[in-house]
């Protein structure tokens, strides 16, 4: 069992990312954070989602990506700002702790891991569907678990393997990408051959249906930039921590910029907005269709299937790390603290267990337990990056004055952009609360992280460990 780490005066885990770090492997190579940084931000979400997006919003929806996109890159600098200065698996949770206390990283960290481990099931049914469209007849939860085993045996294996899945998940996903944006730029500009410009036609209609639209496209497109945190995780068990991570986020607003606002403007240049296969058919396989590529239908398939694979491992990898840093820091079973080759087995195990927990609820009890769980994640993203925002409004003045050295990435604008990032997050939170889909998810997460404050709380109150 790992030594406990010494606290402040305060509460604060004043050596926790250091022992999370020294337990660790270290297998991770720049060449893997700096691909991970780049295809991170290419998530599922990106191909399956915007399509509900753009039948809201219409051609407005490269403003709402952009507008969600420049609160995301607020994010990331704020959180590369604290991982560079203090590099652990535990991330914005290890920060959170530093900043108020135990109990903020206690419902920062269980909150995230609850929505990781979801999502680890949710991106194995996901690919489990595009799979028996191929080889019909095969059981949904038979590819599911196969999925399973094959990214836990990996995590469990040694932390170099998720690196090279990644890396080549990402590679994949980059090159699908960028190569959907060479076709489309040439399209739009009319020298793909085979092919005529569509101009402007189709950005007439900017806001079809007014602002309502619009709010509609910017709450989809917020949640469609899940995934950026993984590098921060990662770079805890790379060989130059505070380089990947630097990295990472000084290049996080080209990537936000080309691979999802510039994707959506190609879309909505070539597509109609209102055109019946955006939905049915997805953004990506209709603009493709539009250029009469053929095959598009199956080729956009086996990237989707690539960046499901790809999210279920990061987010087993995520989860596990995330896990470990909590019980490291005295907030969790102290089973799950235990380091076997420099891989927290025992949390990815677990991790991997609740994930195929949630595809078993979504067959035996799909109308009431398995939607109550979406509901609760609904919103935790938001309820993390003001956790973020906030540890980094209080342990940027503690920098200043104890270490000014470590602020080797810093904030724009400090304090203000924080401050501005602060209330963009509470306008998404008002946003929500006026919709019927999205009220119901945060009242679910508010629910849940009240519920784990107050646990948090009362173990910080009581001096309790693990």
């Amino acid at each position: 069992m790992p030594s406990s780490p010494t606290r402040t005066s305060t509460g604060e885990a004043a050596d926790a990312p250091e022992a999370d770090a020294a337990s660790l492997g270290h297998g991770l190579k720049q060449r893997h954070l700096s691909m991970i940084a780049l295809g991170g931000v290419i998530g599922a979400g990106l191909f399956v989602g915007s399509g509900a997006g753009i039948a809201a919003a219409g051609p407005s929806i490269v403003v709402a990506y952009a507008l969600s996109g420049a609160l995301v890159m607020l994010v990331m600098r704020m959180l590369g700002e604290m991982s560079a200065a203090h590099p652990s698996s535990g991330s914005f949770s290890a920060h959170a702790e530093r900043a108020f206390g135990p109990w903020a990283g206690f419902t920062a960290g269980w909150s995230f891991w609850v929505l990781l481990c979801t999502a680890v099931g949710l991106e194995g049914m996901g690919a489990a569907k595009i799979v028996t469209t191929w080889l019909p007849g095969t059981p949904d939860w038979l590819w599911v678990a196969l999925f399973m085993v094959v990214f836990c045996g990996a995590n469990l294996a040694a932390v170099k393997n998720f690196g090279e899945f990644e890396f080549w998940f990402a590679a994949l996903k980059v090159g699908a990408i960028s190569l959907f944006l060479v076709l489309g730029v040439l399209a739009v500009a009319g020298v793909l051959p085979g092919t005529d410009s569509p101009g402007a036609s189709h950005l007439t209609d900017f806001l079809p249906h007014g602002g309502q639209g619009l709010i509609v496209g910017l709450l989809a497109s917020v949640f469609a930039y899940g995934g950026l945190e993984t590098v921060t995780i990662a770079a805890a068990e790379s060989e130059n921590p505070v380089k990947g991570v630097a990295s990472a986020v000084r290049t996080a607003m080209w990537r936000i910029a080309l691979f999802y606002i510039g994707s959506m403007a190609v879309i909505v240049t070539l597509v109609p907005w209102n055109s019946p296969d955006v939905v049915a058919k997805g953004p990506y396989v209709a603009a493709l269709d539009q250029l009469g590529i053929p095959g598009a239908g199956q080729l956009m398939n086996v990237v989707v299937l690539v960046a499901l694979l790809s999210a279920m491992n990061a987010n087993i990898y995520g989860s596990s790390r995330i896990a470990y840093s909590l019980v490291r820091r005295g907030q969790g079973p102290r089973a799950l603290a235990k380091v076997s080759g420099g891989v927290p087995r025992a949390a990815v195990l677990v991790s991997s267990l609740f994930g195929f927990g949630c595809v078993l609820l979504s067959y035996w009890r799909p109308d009431d337990v398995f939607p109550w769980l979406l509901n609760m994640i609904g919103a935790v993203i938001l309820v993390v990056w003001i956790f973020i925002a906030v540890s980094q409004l209080r342990l940027r003045r503690r920098l200043e004055r104890e270490a000014p050295q470590k602020l080797v990435v810093r904030m724009w604008a400090f304090p203000w952009l924080t401050w501005v990032a602060l209330a963009g997050m509470a306008a998404v939170f008002v946003l929500m609360a006026r919709e019927a889909d999205t009220r119901v998810q945060l009242y679910s997460t508010g629910a849940m992280t009240v519920v784990l404050a107050a646990i948090g709380y009362a173990r910080q109150r009581k001096g309790v460990r693990g």
